[in-house]
């Protein structure tokens, strides 16, 4: 079973049925109960960074997902769920993040950029590992984003993207992963990461 976490968020029928589309078992919920007995976690997120902290303090899942890390079960984080994973992000005033990746999320430079990053953008693994499996260097993804992981800790990033600058796309620390990409948007690319992430130990 993968819960599927309800923030409060965005439409997340199409992450769903993506993770469903590969196999997966999947329950939406924000109910701290479900979360803690299911063998996965995916965390999806549109919208601002202050906003989706909120939303998870208002459910109570800020503890939860902490808790479910330190037991080393995999979690995934989406988007924005990426974004959250790390410290801090000045998105609209400055918030605290989880916690969970050394780093920030800060707003790409307008100069010379179209800001959001709107559409599909290459991946281009920094490593081998097993979420990027069947995934060739510089395959595209689907981006929508205004602002970016400056992950502290380049170890961490499994893959990075570039767009005006180089950042990071795809991070993790041991089962905790995060992709800043929307791969139920992504088709093919996408639908083999999330398989990746169903089928991993």
């Amino acid at each position: 079973m993968i819960a599927l976490i309800d923030c409060g968020l965005g439409n997340l029928r199409s992450a769903q049925k993506a993770l469903e589309a590969v196999g997966a078992n999947v329950c939406l919920t924000s109910e701290a109960s479900d979360i803690q007995a299911a063998g996965k976690v995916v965390l999806p997120g549109v919208g601002a960074f202050g906003d989706g902290m909120s939303g998870l303090r208002k459910r109570n899942l800020v503890t939860v997902i902490k808790s479910v890390v330190s037991q080393n079960k995999p979690l995934l984080g989406i988007c924005l769920g990426m974004q959250l994973l790390f410290e801090v992000g000045y998105e609209l005033g400055e918030h605290p993040g989880l916690g969970l990746l050394p780093g920030k999320v800060i707003k790409f430079p307008a100069k010379d950029l179209k800001v959001p990053h709107t559409g599909w953008n290459q991946i281009l693994p920094e490593r081998d590992c097993q979420l990027l499996e069947g995934i060739p260097s510089g395959s595209y993804a689907y981006f929508n984003h205004s602002y970016y992981c400056e992950a502290a800790e380049w170890g961490q990033v499994l893959a990075s993207s570039e767009y005006g600058l180089r950042y990071a796309s795809v991070v993790q620390k041991g089962r905790l992963y995060g992709v800043q990409f929307h791969p139920e948007k992504s088709q093919a690319v996408g639908l083999q990461i999330l398989r990746n992430f169903a089928e991993s130990g």
